[in-house]
């Protein structure tokens, strides 16, 4: 980019989270991710935005994997191109996220690829490449000897999540989506996840075409997304599709061959051992299921499945999984660094409490020791290890595919058609050590509230939902 002629015409509007909104470019497959708020001083803005990178750099593409993380780059943009981009983004935002304004005073950004979009050699194809972005969420049951609950060991913290969210407004509707169902490396469990996220994608799917947004949550939360629009988008991916159900389901055939498609991208990735079978990990000390998961309990049993070693969500997983001790071991550790800090306040750079995060922090996170000897150490480094599994729990995944031919790298391993893909690892900012507080509160009242709420009788039509499940696993 030629920072001397930046036109905010050649930007449109991308999408935006709670702490940042982006913009990709009409002709360069790059993006540019701007904070939702101001600092006092640019210098503030710059050292977060840095932040932002060296946390990727160092922390999470050590742990995620060098091929599923972009870590992108720290750019200082003109203060007249950022405010005319900000009056041309304003009316393409939603209206939901135009409580925050964009920053326009530091003129700070950060620069990544547009994970949306394939590298231009790879499109010898009319048909543009689709992205499905996913927020996968907590792919494990707690087993941490501190919960005091006993429904955190049964229930996921998604599902549970849903009752609060919809009591508060946030969702009109609740999801079925159960991110145990996409962790366990079942292809029938993985199904119905996927299943679950078109009929209810919320927050956590996003598909993409060519760059555009087509299939997302709709801004009115009362309106369902439309699937029948989706299927017509992908229908030409999928041309031979028609011929496997009868004429009354071509739309099922279409999406069923879709989620195909997502299911090997995400299973994608393992070495392979002897037999030429990928190797499995089974990395989760819990029970393998949740109770709230609409997947009929008796198919449960099908086999022992786990996910392939160097997948995109036996990475993620095993990130997440640095929590060992959940909020509830976490909080009491917190409040004996707190207890350390007003003792000892020049301490808190020591500890890298605010970073820098650098090969030092990493040692931190990956050397905390396992039992707990009372020391301010212990506990810091079991924070720092709570603070990045909370990054992976909140990440999402892009993957992105488009037709190849037969010779073409980096190929799903399908039938036909063939396609080729990249996988990506986005959205990891570190969380917030201020932060703490408030997820033990909240933890406490998702956990109360299910409970108050599942004194009530279930619903009547979830038995016959089920069912309706069951028979799609015949296409699988």
């Amino acid at each position: 980019m030629e920072l001397d002629k930046m036109d905010e015409n050649d930007w449109k509007y991308h999408g935006e989270g709670n702490k940042s909104l982006v913009v990709s470019h009409l002709q360069v497959c790059c993006q540019l991710i701007f904070l939702r708020f101001s600092y006092q001083t640019a210098e503030q803005a710059f050292r977060h935005i840095l932040n932002m990178v060296d946390y990727s750099k160092y922390v999470m593409k050590p742990l995620l994997g060098e091929k599923y993380v972009h870590s992108g780059e720290v750019v200082k943009l003109p203060l007249n191109f950022v405010r005319q981009l900000s009056l041309k983004v304003q009316q393409e935002r939603p209206e939901l996220r135009c409580d925050k304004v964009m920053d326009t005073f530091s003129g700070c950004g950060l620069c990544l690829p547009n994970l949306t979009q394939l590298p231009l050699y790879h499109l010898r194809d009319h048909r543009p490449p689709i992205c499905v972005e996913i927020k996968p969420k907590c792919g494990f049951l707690p087993f941490s000897r501190h919960i005091t609950k006993e429904c955190k060991r049964k229930v996921c913290r998604f599902c549970m999540h849903q009752h609060y969210k919809l009591a508060n407004g946030k969702w009109k509707r609740l999801s079925r989506y159960c991110p145990l169902n996409l962790f366990s490396g079942s292809k029938q469990r993985m199904y119905v996840a996927l299943k679950n996220l078109l009929e209810e994608p919320q927050n956590n799917l996003k598909i993409f075409k060519g760059g555009e947004l087509i299939f997302s949550c709709k801004d009115d939360a009362k309106q369902q997304p439309e699937l029948n629009d989706l299927i017509q988008h992908l229908r030409p991916y999928f041309p031979h599709s028609n011929g496997i159900y009868n004429s009354q389901q071509p739309g099922k055939a279409v999406l069923n061959e879709f989620i195909q498609v997502i299911c090997s991208a995400l299973l994608s990735g393992g070495d392979s051992n002897r037999s030429g079978e990928p190797r499995k990990v089974h990395l989760s000390e819990s029970r393998p299921h949740c109770e709230a998961s609409p997947f009929p309990r008796d198919l449960l049993r099908n086999g022992n499945h786990g996910l392939p070693k160097d997948s995109v969500l036996a990475k993620v997983l095993q990130v997440q999984m640095l929590d060992n001790l959940d909020i509830e071991g976490i909080y009491p550790l917190y409040k004996r660094v707190e207890q350390y800090l007003e003792e000892f306040p020049k301490e808190r750079n020591r500890l890298q409490i605010d970073g820098p995060y650098n090969e030092s922090f990493m040692d931190t996170v990956k050397n905390c020791p396992t039992e707990d000897d009372g020391s301010v150490e212990y506990a810091v480094g079991k924070v720092h290890q709570y603070r990045v599994a909370m990054t992976a729990k909140d990440c999402s995944i892009m993957i992105t595919f488009a037709p190849c031919e037969e010779d073409e790298e980096h190929q799903l391993n399908l039938e036909k058609p063939r396609f080729t893909y990249s996988i990506s690892i986005l959205d990891l900012d570190p969380k917030p050590y201020e932060g703490i507080p408030h997820q033990y509160k909240l933890d406490t009242k998702i956990v109360n509230y299910y409970l108050r709420s599942m004194q009530a009788p279930p619903p009547s039509s979830l038995y016959k939902e089920r069912q309706e499940c069951t028979l799609l696993f015949h296409a699988v």
